[in-house]
């Protein structure tokens, strides 16, 4: 008879233990992401360390209209006339335009990009940023002394 009693409260507290469990509702993401309005391409990611740095980079609008038709899809819109600021660490190198075919080119020495003595190996990072229609955005891009 006791082990009757014994495994129905045993049962009873095991059920009440689920009920009283429940998640906890965790807060937004603690970091707000926002999706970039354009897409930026850069080209250009090696260079000798005899040989100056020429990077491009190519910033599109996409055109999300025909996302569901397969026979259109995305289509990428290059931004002319936009303005770029290339910086590096926080340094404003260069305040550039997108020109009709929305590309910028970008041309320095190492030592603008802050390597005296460059040698193979090292590396700089770049950031394009700008705005569009309201919204900032930055792409980084790695350079490297081959």
């Amino acid at each position: 008879m006791k082990s009757k009693y014994i495994s129905k409260l045993f049962l009873s507290l095991v059920g009440s233990a689920f009920l009283l469990m429940s998640c906890e509702k965790e807060d937004a993401m603690v970091v707000d992401r926002v999706v970039s309005p354009v897409l930026v391409t850069v080209a250009g990611s090696s260079f000798t360390a005899a040989e100056p740095v020429n990077l491009s980079a190519t910033i599109y609008e996409l055109n999300k209209s025909g996302l569901l038709n397969h026979e259109v899809g995305i289509d990428s819109i290059p931004l002319s006339n936009l303005a770029i600021k290339v910086k590096l660490n926080a340094t404003t190198l260069a305040d550039l335009t997108t020109d009709q075919a929305g590309k910028i080119i970008l041309f320095k020495t190492w030592s603008e990009l802050g390597l005296a003595a460059p040698k193979a190996g090292n590396t700089v990072n770049i950031e394009f940023s700008g705005s569009h229609k309201g919204q900032a955005f930055t792409k980084s891009a790695r350079v490297q002394v081959k």
